[in-house]
């Protein structure tokens, strides 16, 4: 039994030297990364059989981007190959008082050019355990909206369970009601939805009036548990301080009984991957039928050790994690 990813893989150009602007950097980093494929590539360092479904261009950069996955021990055999170009996007890594940010360059790009029937779900679900979904694929063309969608029905027929990360981009979407549109009818198949306070307050103006973030991230989970009817939610929570500096913890709710986290204090080297690292973790941790408290701690440490790395993947073994979640934070020297 084994996972499923669907999402774009893209290329990811960053400043050759770390928090440069873009606009005076001469130098840039190339990677492959894209939500989706993140959290396969996690699943695969944790030792997880994992299926990357995507479609890239015939050329180097598509075989590029190929080699990326299966260096993570992603199995690529049921990526599609054609279209005119990869998605590209460009990563400002921020720091201190100064925000990170990102330029997309996505149009047109390959996946959002898929033709109906590219992917043969009955094929890519057998026996398969968990499909991995997020809200950024349906935003990249009427079509991905529905091959999305379709993925989702096709993995309830056949009792495959759907995960389902929100994952709102205000700069793709036109308006948060398109967004809400396509999210209803994927949350219909949905067996665990990854999210935060922030994204139900953005998609759907469901607001929370707790103190803290934790307080606020309770209030939204138990929002998004009786409007969607979902039994299992795991969300983050997020105290940000600076750009360099944040406090992380998550909440995990199954059949109705919350659980929390321990809250991490995080020095930022790079935040982008973080919310994957979280997913791919919790995904991890029940498949491993862990207890809800060690799911929850387990998929924090992750998060939290995810913003200490440079790049969007998540590269820490279980080893490594568990070691965070045991309180081993203090950073000395491994000999």
């Amino acid at each position: 039994m084994s996972f499923i990813t669907f999402g774009e893989t893209m290329l990811r150009l960053t400043p050759g030297n770390h928090a440069t602007k873009i606009s005076s950097s001469r130098l840039y980093q190339a990677s492959f990364a894209g939500s989706e494929s993140n959290v396969a590539s996690s699943l695969g360092v944790l030792g997880n059989q994992v299926d990357h479904i995507t479609k890239l261009p015939i050329n180097q950069l598509g075989d590029a981007a190929i080699a990326s996955l299966r260096s993570y021990g992603i199995s690529t055999k049921f990526i599609t190959r054609g279209g005119k170009r990869i998605g590209t996007y460009f990563i400002e890594v921020g720091t201190s008082i100064r925000p990170s940010s990102v330029i997309y360059d996505r149009s047109n790009s390959s996946i959002s050019e898929i033709g109906t029937n590219e992917f043969n779900w009955n094929e890519i679900l057998k026996n398969k355990k968990w499909i991995f979904l997020s809200g950024i694929t349906p935003v990249l063309s009427e079509q991905c909206s529905e091959e999305t969608l379709k993925a989702a029905k096709v993995a309830k027929h056949m009792g495959v369970k759907v995960a389902f990360d929100m994952n709102y981009r205000r700069s793709l979407w036109n308006d948060p009601a398109d967004a809400r549109k396509i999210f209803d009818q994927i949350l219909e198949y949905s067996d665990l939805l990854f999210g935060n306070a922030g994204v139900l307050k953005d998609v759907y103006n469901l607001t929370t009036i707790g103190g803290s973030s934790m307080d606020q991230t309770i209030e939204a989970t138990t929002k998004a548990a009786e409007k969607f009817g979902i039994k299992q939610l795991a969300f983050t929570a997020r105290e940000h301080i600076s750009a360099s500096q944040n406090k992380v913890s998550a909440i995990f709710l199954s059949d109705s009984k919350y659980t929390i986290s321990e809250t991490i204090d995080v020095s930022i080297s790079d935040r982008f991957g973080t919310g994957d690292a979280f997913a791919a973790a919790t995904l991890h941790a029940i498949n491993q039928g862990w207890d809800n408290k060690k799911i929850v701690d387990f998929a924090t440490a992750a998060f939290a050790l995810k913003h200490t790395i440079k790049g969007d993947q998540h590269t820490s073994c279980e080893k490594e994690i568990l070691s965070i979640m045991e309180g081993k934070i203090g950073g000395h020297v491994l000999r």
